[in-house]
Formats: structure tokens, C-alpha cells, sequence
């Protein structure tokens, strides 16, 4: 059998929120949870997001984040802090891996162009749609469409809200902030990388003149280079040393003692920065939305890939039997040409959407 994890009483523990929507028995050497990690390690959705965009199109480098790399990231952060606070690490790890199974292609602005598309009918969330990833469009088994993952993990990906208006685990809360911790330091580092960003310009940021300070103390004499990642290095722990921290008193103060106090508490998210290092950070938020997002190679890049999707859009929308078979089927009263084509465009990878936008129009751009 497996090996039982010691969870607090206010985590998610192993017998909780288990249903699923279609029955299974339960499994000799893998918990429910550690099943759903790994249908989603296996579904097509979860391998496509090696070929999305983080911030840098695919195409333009190999060592720039992608968003499977940025799920990897996520996920070892937030696995850190749910041991740390003895919870249930085994569903923090699967939220995380699956939180951004439905990104479209070229990141937030294939997100824009989606959403820009589909007013009247639902529009468009990348959260949402990775919802219906993992409960309609994934199509693995004999038993069953989607994945059908158990209760507490669709909790934890409904990230805007619950449906039955309770408040979210601790463990989907350490997965939300610990999204935040990964890209805002791994953006930093793929625009430094990139040669978007100078150290001039960061160095004005007082998290950044702090984290600088402790690695030229450590290595006076270090190549520029691997400073940086040092001090990205330092970042990293300081951020989810402060958050570990915070949330143990946040979790005293509120005396939160069972999953209920969780669920039912509605004074704010218990997993948070104090407040010294929330001000830092959104120092940094402000900083590369300034300096990097809104850079002018950034900006036509986005500009580029959403005329790429409401091309791709339109012509599939005038000529739903272009589409493969498979989503041609799925078009019905309940689920019409503009969703099912939505949901093609959304599980494309961006080289996936540069070969169409080719074939079907002749363009390379």
C-alpha cells in the first residue's frame, strides 16, 4: 500500500473529497490524488504545453520558459510549501500541474484574441477552459470522457470561484500564489536572458538590491551570469520562506483548526506574503509589466499571434467541416460551431497554429 502523508487537520486529507463523477474503485499502490497527477501527466493537453508560450513565442529560442516548464516550476514550489505546512502535497502537486491545461496558443494574447471572439457566446478563460480539459475534451478511456478527476482537484481548478460558493483549500490557495512566485522570477530571468531587461534597470527594484547584495557578499568574485541566477536563486526562497511564514501565522490568528474554518473563512486568502514582501513584490509586477510585457518586440509578437488566431478563427468559424472529424462530431445544440471551435483553437500549440495559419491562408504571419 502507499505510504500515508501526516496532513493537518485543516489540509485536505486522503479519504476527503474523493468522488468522482463516474465510480472507481480504489487503486493498491496509488492514492486518488496521486491518479490524478497522473492521467493529467498523460493527457495530450498536459504534453502540447511544452510547444505554448510562457511570454517569448516557442520558436524564438530553446531555453526560453515554456508553459509545461512554468507548470514544473509551479509545481515543485508549491509542493515545497504544502510539506512545509503539512498539507496534502500529493493534490497540491496535481492542481499545479494541471492549472493551465487550457492556455491557448501564444499565451495571454491567444487568451484576448479567444475571448474577443466569443462575445455572445461564453467567451473565453483559460482557467475555465482547462475545466473542460480535464471533464470533456480529454478522450483517454473506455469508461468515461475527460479525466475524471476527483472532487478536491476540479476544486482547486476552478480558480475565479467555486460553484457552490464555499472558499477554496489551502492547497488550491498555495498553487495560486505559488503561480505568482514562479513566473514573476522566471519572467525576470527569460528577460534578462533574452536581453529585455538590463541589471541597470533592475537594480532599482529593492527586492533585487537585496537579493543582489547576499550573493556579491557570498561570491565577490562570481561571473556575471551565475550571479544573476543566484540571486533569482534568493528570490525564489525568500518569497516562499516569507509565504510559508506568513500563511502559519495567518492560520494562528484566524484559528483555523479544521478543513471546515478553511472552506468557510472569508476574511481574505489565508496563504499570503506579509506585508513588507507583498509591497516588493508588486514592485516587481509593476516593473516587468512595464519593462518587459509592454516592450515594443513583446507587444508586436502579441500583436502578430492574435491576428494569427482571429485568422484561424474566422475561417473555421465560415467552414466548421475544415475541422478535424473528432471536434466536427461535437457540434450540437448544446455546444455550437463557435464553442467546438473555440476548443480547437484553445488546445492548439503555437507551431501548431503557425502551420494553419499557413495552410489555410498562405501566410507566414
Amino acid at each position: 500500500m502507499y505510504l500515508k502523508n501526516s496532513i493537518k487537520p485543516f489540509g485536505i486529507g486522503k479519504d476527503d473529497f474523493i468522488n468522482r463523477v463516474y465510480p472507481q474503485s480504489s487503486h493498491t499502490y496509488r492514492n486518488d490524488f496521486q491518479r490524478d497527477r497522473d492521467r493529467i501527466v498523460h493527457s495530450k493537453a498536459f504534453r502540447r504545453l511544452e510547444y505554448k508560450t510562457q511570454v517569448f513565442v516557442n520558436h524564438l529560442g530553446d531555453s526560453y520558459r515554456t508553459r509545461l516548464t512554468h507548470s514544473i516550476e509551479v509545481s515543485q514550489i508549491a509542493r515545497t510549501v504544502a510539506r512545509s505546512l503539512q498539507l496534502n502535497e500529493d493534490l497540491t502537486e496535481t492542481i499545479a500541474l494541471a492549472h493551465d491545461l487550457g492556455h491557448p496558443p501564444f499565451g495571454h494574447a491567444g487568451e484576448r484574441a479567444l475571448h474577443m471572439l466569443m462575445p455572445g457566446h461564453g467567451g473565453f478563460d483559460h482557467n475555465e477552459q482547462t475545466i473542460r480539459v480535464v471533464t470533456i475534451l480529454e478522450e483517454r478511456y473506455p469508461e468515461f470522457i475527460g479525466l475524471n478527476l476527483t472532487e478536491a482537484t476540479l476544486m482547486g481548478l476552478h480558480k475565479h470561484g467555486r460553484p457552490d460558493g464555499r472558499g477554496h483549500s489551502l492547497e488550491s490557495q498555495i498553487v495560486d500564489i505559488s503561480d505568482e512566485i514562479a513566473y514573476n522570477n522566471h519572467d525576470l530571468d527569460d528577460g534578462i536572458d533574452g536581453g529585455y531587461l538590463s541589471l541597470e534597470e533592475i537594480g532599482r527594484l529593492q527586492i533585487w538590491k537585496r537579493a543582489w547584495t547576499q550573493v556579491e557578499e557570498l561570491y565577490p568574485e562570481g561571473d556575471a551570469k551565475i550571479l544573476i541566477r543566484s540571486a533569482i536563486r534568493w528570490l525564489i526562497d525568500h518569497m516562499v520562506t516569507d509565504l510559508i511564514v506568513q500563511t502559519e501565522k495567518n492560520i494562528e490568528k484566524f484559528k483555523i483548526q479544521t478543513l471546515e474554518d478553511v472552506l468557510n473563512h472569508k476574511k481574505g486568502k489565508l496563504v499570503e506574503f506579509s506585508q513588507q514582501v507583498d509591497i516588493e513584490i508588486n514592485e516587481l509586477k509593476s516593473f516587468l509589466f512595464k519593462k518587459l510585457y509592454r516592450h515594443p518586440d513583446v507587444v508586436s509578437m502579441n500583436m502578430r499571434a492574435e491576428e494569427i488566431v482571429k485568422r484561424l478563427f474566422t475561417f473555421f468559424s465560415k467552414n466548421p467541416e475544415a475541422l478535424p472529424e473528432e471536434f466536427q462530431k461535437r457540434i450540437s445544440p448544446e455546444c455550437t460551431a463557435y464553442r467546438v471551435v473555440c476548443d480547437f483553437i484553445a488546445g492548439m500549440t503555437d507551431r501548431y497554429a503557425l502551420f494553419w495559419n499557413k495552410k489555410i491562408l498562405g501566410l507566414d504571419a
